[in-house]
């Protein structure tokens, strides 16, 4: 009787907890949900009540029944489109990301390194990306989604260069001479110490590279392609004056990189949970 009733508070006060932070989660999001609401609501009225034409801006209700009616059929499929989208998105980004470690290991590693590549990694990440696009149609193929994730792993690349390069580099001073004051190699350095310290910046660069991504996948599709992409929809159903197909489109898109970088986020928030960053971002 007396463990039990020992324990009962302890549950007690844990079930409280854990819906104060719901409620606390709640009224977190609360202001950022009515906005949005908010937003659609106030959308889907001035359309309706106020002559817009010639301004090709559909209501919500027809977007969203545009997506029902070619989500799986019709003359645009979206979902079929979405996920060649983002097959070449996430292509390119694996792309990219893979070059871009490779390249600051060698930068944090070797000077001679950082000066021969660091450069060349500045100079593509300066060429305007609508440059690259038919370039890398013509060298991989119109039609082939490795063009389009080569575009993707360009736009990835300097970013990943620079967040993990500094990531390498930018150790506490005082752990480094701690660590070479016990005679550490410079593998258990690097595992021990620059590892766990360049992870935030990993990735800060997947977060940054996925909204290019999506960017980069599409603006390669505007140069040519397969039609079953969401970028030859937009082409396509704006040249047909099906702007409910357009918008349901470009709005498919944004789902599906916010739905990417989701995805980066929880796998951050389970590998580092230990890192201050994540910790202050508890509402």
């Amino acid at each position: 009787m007396t463990s039990a009733a020992a324990a009962s508070p302890g549950r007690v006060t844990g079930a409280s907890q854990s819906g104060g932070r719901w409620m606390q989660r709640f009224w977190y999001y609360l202001p950022a949900v009515i906005v949005f609401a908010g937003t659609i609501g106030a959308w889907e009225l001035i359309v309706r009540n106020i002559d817009l034409r010639g301004f090709p801006l559909p209501a919500p209700s027809d977007i969203v029944g545009a997506l029902g009616e070619n989500w799986a059929a019709g003359r645009w499929p979206l979902s079929k489109a979405a996920g060649a989208t983002l097959f070449e998105a996430v292509g390119g980004l694996a792309i990219g990301t893979s070059l871009g470690v490779i390249v600051a290991f060698l930068t944090a590693r070797f000077a001679t390194a950082r000066e021969l590549l660091l450069p060349l990694a500045i100079g593509a990440s300066a060429v305007p990306i609508i440059a690259f696009a038919p370039l890398m149609n013509n060298w991989f193929g119109v039609l082939s989604p490795l063009s389009k994730m080569m575009i993707v792993a360009v736009l990835v690349f300097f970013p990943v260069v620079v967040n993990v390069t500094r990531g390498l580099t930018q150790v506490e001073p005082a752990a480094l001479e701690l660590m070479r004051s016990y005679a550490a190699s410079e593998w258990t350095i690097l595992r021990v110490l620059r590892l766990p310290n360049a992870l935030p910046y990993f990735f800060t660069a997947l977060k940054i590279g996925t909204t290019l991504s999506l960017i980069g996948a599409i603006v390669g599709e505007y140069f040519g392609g397969s039609n079953d992409v969401l970028g030859r929809v937009i082409v396509q159903s704006a040249s047909a004056l099906r702007f409910d197909v357009t918008w349901a489109a470009i709005i498919l898109a944004a789902i599906t990189g916010i739905a990417l970088y989701l995805a980066i986020v929880a796998t951050e928030r389970a590998v580092i949970p230990w890192h201050a960053s994540l910790r202050s971002q508890e509402p």
